[in-house]
C-alpha cells in the first residue's frame, strides 16, 4: 500500500503512525477487466484507492453509455453522493482494466474521520477535488471545443489513449468516437 501512503503524504502533513491508522482500514482487492466496483441502484458502502488499472464512472441515458469519469492509479473513486448520504447510487464503476485497488468501507471511514483528525483533512481535500473536478468539466462542456478538450486531455494523461477504449474516452469528452479518431490522427500529424 505504498502508493497510498505516498498518496496521503504528498497532499498534507502527516506522521507515520497516523498512516499506518488509515492504512491498517483499508483492504486490497483485484478487478478483472470488466468486472464492476458498483453498480447502479445498489448503495455505495465504499470508496477504493486506485493502485493500478483504470475504471470508468458511468451511467446508461437513452439507451447509450455515457462516461462520466475514467480514473487510473493515484486516483479515489466512489458514488461521492451515495457514500456520502447513504442515497441510492446511480452510477456503474466498471474496471476498463485488471486493477489493483485499497477499498475502505463506509463504517471504518467513518471511525477514521473521529478518530484521525489527518484523516478528515486528507478527506476534505478529496472532496474540495471532486467538486472542483466536476466543476471544471461542466466549464469544459460548456466552453471549450472538442478540441481543446482532447489537446487537455493528451497534455494531462497520454498514458489513457493505450488503456482505455476511444469509445469511453470520446463519452468522457462529449465527443462522437469519429470525432475522436479524427483529433487524434490530426494530432498525429502534426507531431510527426
Amino acid at each position: 500500500m505504498k502508493s497510498l501512503e505516498q498518496c496521503i503524504s504528498e497532499n498534507i502533513p502527516i506522521s507515520l503512525d497516523a498512516l499506518k491508522v488509515i492504512e491498517s482500514k483499508f483492504q486490497s482487492r483485484q478487478l478483472k477487466k470488466g468486472e464492476y466496483f458498483l453498480q447502479s441502484g445498489i448503495r455505495c458502502r465504499e470508496m477504493a484507492f486506485i493502485e493500478s488499472g483504470y475504471v470508468r464512472m458511468y451511467d446508461l441515458a437513452e439507451g447509450n453509455e455515457v462516461t462520466l469519469w475514467i480514473g487510473s492509479g493515484g486516483s479515489f473513486i466512489t458514488s461521492l453522493a451515495s457514500f456520502v448520504f447513504e442515497s441510492v447510487n446511480y452510477w456503474n464503476i466498471q474496471a476498463i482494466t485488471d486493477c489493483k485497488l485499497h477499498v475502505i468501507s463506509k463504517k471504518d471511514h467513518e471511525e477514521l474521520l473521529s478518530r484521525v483528525p489527518k484523516w478528515m483533512e486528507f478527506d476534505n481535500l478529496l472532496l474540495a477535488r471532486a467538486y472542483a473536478l466536476l466543476e471544471q468539466s461542466m466549464f469544459s462542456q460548456l466552453h471549450t471545443t472538442a478540441r481543446q478538450r482532447f489537446d487537455s486531455l493528451m497534455a494531462e494523461n497520454p498514458a489513457i489513449f493505450n488503456h482505455v477504449p476511444l469509445q469511453h474516452i470520446a463519452s468522457m469528452l462529449g465527443i462522437k468516437p469519429e470525432t475522436l479518431s479524427r483529433l487524434r490522427k490530426n494530432a498525429g500529424s502534426i507531431t510527426s
